[in-house]
């Protein structure tokens, strides 16, 4: 497709990238540290960490790493929320080079074994809370070496003592567990200390993440995302934000989990090549917390999806914050909800804009221009160096307006997944254009617009839910004779979970059926709605016909 979106490009954007100034994402990093040493890079609950306290710390962590006999490949996976440990981890795995595998802490041991089996992580820094998970998979992986962060580590003194006594004896949020041989982060830090640290040689092919999704087979999958992938990412968002985003000026909230694509790359990468400040919200489902903290804090940008927003606006306190500072509301993750653009501008007197992407693209692909007075519903103008076709199912570029599948090309696309050529293959179009499996259009000025999901994907406050893999969670309680798993819209969440149930047990229940999900699936899978059935609509061939019961 002709790059008519270059024409309603802001002034000053460049239609490439060029060649990337970094040849890794740690040198990116420590570039930043050695720019940005005394400005701070993250907040956490109170505590500051600078650049350099990062660079020190992190360079540590390698140390560790190399001590253990971890080095260049090796898988090094984070299961943690946004704690100050997380960077100092990320950072330090990558400068060894290790591949760095994100997993959200709320995993059932059902699903972190298959990630630690499928990735072969070697190694795992996780939070106390969720320790007792990593010790119910650990005979079953390949996991020999175990780091257990007590949620206040990092914050010192006082601070974390307190912390670590209210999450652990006032909210009894550590469930007890026992791993020989684990140690906390102070010991590995130390331990690197003491052992030194040697700079590997990284280039840009390198694989920086797995970074693990789901597919049409509901089975998650691991994105195969290279240094070369993250940096030009990094520096196409870095084109397109700044100005207005000023070097050492900002404080970004991020509420959104690390380990999560959008929050990797947009808030804890971008922002720190620009010497901004990251406000780590570690619950952000407290909302009143959430608010308290950002009460104290004059914060210019925020990133969130749009649960996260309307969670926000539907709190009082929240209207009483002064949003002078406010430059930039980005919403990612999930479609923006005009209802909700329209109270976030009424409120912060700042219009919400939409970006898109997805974990494969590292994960921006369009961003809308910064500069815009008001939503537009558009999810932007593909973004510097990136590509944009437009598809029929015969894989035919449609014309400006027409409806079909969004493809994407560019330098942050992956090159496919992890030990699984033949998805990596179906992915494609010969000619390398990424099929996202989303439906929309471009209008003639080159904004595109999302109109529906080409596959059953759910998505559940900017997270995807395969049903496939809710239905085999579901049909294995003995009560249960066939299932099927939608999306339906909910208010809060975007989408949520509703089954269809055809019983095996005539006396089964729906409130049975969702707390077995609960023990196998992380909260945001768990279905919200069942609803009994005496059969399913099926094809010719005993295929579930999903869309039947959508509509």
């Amino acid at each position: 497709m002709e790059k008519i979106w270059a024409q309603s490009y802001p002034a000053g954007k460049p239609a490439e990238i060029g060649p990337l100034q970094e040849s890794s994402l740690a040198e990116l990093m420590a570039n930043a540290c050695q720019r940005y040493g005394d400005l701070t890079a993250y907040l956490s609950m109170g505590k500051g960490m600078s650049y350099g306290e990062l660079d020190r710390l992190s360079l540590e962590f390698a140390g560790w790493l190399q001590s253990i006999g971890l080095g260049k490949g090796s898988r090094v996976a984070l299961m943690m929320p946004n704690l100050l440990q997380y960077p100092i981890c990320l950072f330090g795995a990558l400068r060894a080079g290790c591949v760095v595998v994100n997993v959200n802490p709320l995993y059932t041991p059902r699903e972190l074994e298959h990630q630690m089996k499928d990735s072969g992580a070697e190694a795992i820094v996780v939070v106390e809370n969720f320790a007792q998970t990593v010790e119910k998979v650990l005979t079953h992986t390949n996991l020999r070496h175990v780091v257990v962060t007590p949620m206040g580590e990092m914050l010192g003194g006082l601070k974390g003592m307190l912390v670590n006594f209210v999450v652990r004896r006032v909210k009894k949020l550590v469930p007890p567990w026992h791993i020989p041989g684990a140690v906390n982060l102070h010991h590995a830090l130390s331990t690197g200390r003491r052992h030194g640290f040697k700079a590997p040689e990284i280039v840009l092919d390198d694989l920086a993440f797995l970074q693990y999704t789901g597919g049409t087979t509901g089975v998650a999958k691991g994105a195969m995302l290279s240094h070369r992938n993250i940096v030009s990412n990094v520096t196409q968002a870095t084109a397109w934000i700044t100005p207005p985003v000023r070097e050492r000026q900002e404080l970004i909230v991020t509420a959104l989990p690390l380990y999560h694509i959008f929050a990797l790359t947009a808030n804890c990468l971008t922002f720190l090549r620009v010497g901004s400040t990251n406000l780590l919200i570690a619950n952000p489902r407290d909302i009143p917390g959430f608010v308290k903290e950002l009460k104290k804090h004059p914060f210019t940008v925020i990133t969130g999806v749009n649960t996260l927003f309307n969670a926000l606006l539907n709190n009082p306190e929240f209207a009483r914050l002064d949003f002078s500072n406010l430059l930039i509301t980005l919403g990612g993750g999930m479609a923006v909800q005009k209802p909700v653009a329209d109270r976030w501008q009424a409120v912060t007197g700042k219009p919400l804009i939409q970006a898109y992407g997805l974990t494969e693209t590292s994960p921006a692909a369009t961003i809308n221009p910064l500069g815009l007075s008001e939503f537009n519903g558009s999810i932007g103008l593909p973004i510097p160096s990136t590509e944009l076709s437009i598809r029929d199912d015969a894989g035919t570029e449609v014309a400006v307006g027409a409806v079909g599948e969004i493809c994407i090309r560019g330098p942050q696309v992956t090159k496919g997944y992890w030990q699984r050529p033949e998805e990596s293959t179906a992915a494609f179009y010969p000619d390398g254009y990424l099929r996202t499996g989303d439906v929309g259009y471009v209008d003639p000025k080159g904004f595109v617009y999302l109109v529906d999901r080409k596959k059953d994907m759910i998505l559940v406050s900017g997270f995807n839910v395969y049903p496939n893999e809710v239905e085999e969670v579901v049909a294995a309680h003995p009560g249960v004779l066939e299932v099927a798993a939608i999306g339906i819209p909910d208010p809060h969440s975007g989408e949520a979970v509703k089954i269809f149930v055809v019983r095996k047990d005539p006396n089964l229940t729906a409130e049975e059926i969702i707390a077995y999900s609960r023990t196998q699936l992380t909260s945001y899978k768990v279905p919200h709605h069942v609803e009994f059935r005496n059969d399913l609509p099926k094809t010719n061939v005993g295929k579930v016909l999903r869309r039947a019961l959508k509509e």
